[in-house]
């Protein structure tokens, strides 16, 4: 039996994601509206949070550092006893290689069952009757690009047209969170549909356009059970960190949550994390107060040269290296002065509002 020291080290990912990940799917609420909503599979419209075991540790060895936000879970469903396992693997990236790494999770599951029956009835593994549970593998993917690798097996098998009945054949269920829009998951109305919305914010600006109906989280907030609820601020409070809001603000936010005051949260979540960018330009702004007022005036230069062309400033900023923030603060402020942008008073409005933003 491992010490609780060398599990934590095992279970221990360095990925603020991937634990928010595993933060979800170790949960039996979530994890049972994850199979009834988003599995479509007939049989498990009725699994309840009772019905899931979470068998994750016992799995832990075949589990690395970048694999571990993933979950084992036994699960009970109508038909008497009847027993299947889910893996349910995360990924915030395409993964190419996700189906060749899901069969050998699947035959170490598969192993393991066998090792366990045998020690209850020795033979029992060779007789024409016994069968191993189904594994159904579930990929859940929050990452930016499309999914574009191929479900089967038999994709990363070479000369797999020839050799094809000699192929383990099987296919993983991929849960896709760009799939589902916010007005689908918003009519779910439960835990899993809210933090699949968060799962999908990228940047500040998707927080600003974030429109949650009051009655949606007050619904939640008042019945979501309180696991649930601890789920939703931990998840929240990975988040705020990811966006640089200070840990005093980050502790009320979660307070809030497990208080059920969802929808207050919500309106001040999102001025918070744009005030934090607004901060987090403005210092970037202050560090070019110390370069040379030729350099920068250069780079002021250059950008309005480009705006008179009509470049975007992704593609500004992609030329330059720059942080797309500040390019965009630049152009915020050439505005005034178009079209013929004068440099010189675009660079001292400039700091004059990254001044303030650093003062408030």
């Amino acid at each position: 039996m491992q010490d609780n020291e060398t599990l934590d080290n095992k279970i221990h990912n360095s990925k603020a994601e991937d634990n928010g990940a595993k933060l979800i799917f170790e949960n039996p609420t979530l994890c049972a509206q994850l199979l009834r909503d988003y599995s479509g599979i007939n049989l498990l419209k009725d699994v309840k949070p009772e019905d899931i075991t979470d068998v994750t540790e016992r799995y832990i060895p075949m589990f690395t550092e970048e694999r571990n936000a993933d979950v084992v879970k036994r699960v009970k469903v109508k038909e008497g006893e009847e027993i299947f396992i889910a893996l349910i693997e995360h990924k915030s990236s395409v993964d190419y290689n996700v189906s060749m790494q899901i069969l050998r999770y699947m035959v170490y599951i598969w192993d393991d069952y066998e090792r366990r029956e045998e020690k209850r009835v020795s033979g029992i593994s060779k007789l024409k009757g016994f069968k191993y549970p189904p594994v159904f593998p579930i990929v859940y993917y929050n990452g930016e690009s499309s999914w574009t690798a191929n479900r089967t097996l038999k994709s990363r098998v070479a000369l797999s047209d020839i050799f094809s009945p000699y192929i383990p054949n099987y296919e993983y269920h991929l849960v896709n969170t760009a799939d589902h829009g916010n007005d689908e998951l918003i009519k779910k109305n439960d835990g899993l549909s809210l933090l699949m919305i968060l799962n999908k914010i990228r940047d500040t600006e998707e927080f600003s356009s974030l429109n949650l109906p009051k009655d949606y989280l007050d619904n939640l907030s008042a019945n979501a059970p309180q696991d649930v609820l601890d789920v939703l601020a931990r998840v929240v409070a990975v988040l705020l960190r990811k966006h640089h809001v200070s840990e005093n603000e980050v502790q009320d936010f979660v307070s809030q949550i497990k208080e059920r005051h969802m929808s207050d949260l919500f309106a001040n979540f999102k001025a918070t994390v744009n005030v934090q960018e607004e901060r987090r330009i403005g210092r970037k702004i202050g560090q070019k107060i110390g370069q040379s007022i030729g350099e920068e005036t250069k780079l002021i230069k250059q950008v309005c040269s480009k705006l008179q062309k009509g470049w975007t400033a992704e593609k500004i900023a992609d030329l330059f290296e720059e942080d797309l923030g500040y390019i965009q603060k630049i152009i915020e402020a050439a505005i005034e002065y178009a079209p013929d942008y004068d440099a010189d008073k675009i660079y001292a409005k400039l700091h004059d509002e990254s001044e303030n933003v650093i003062k408030a």
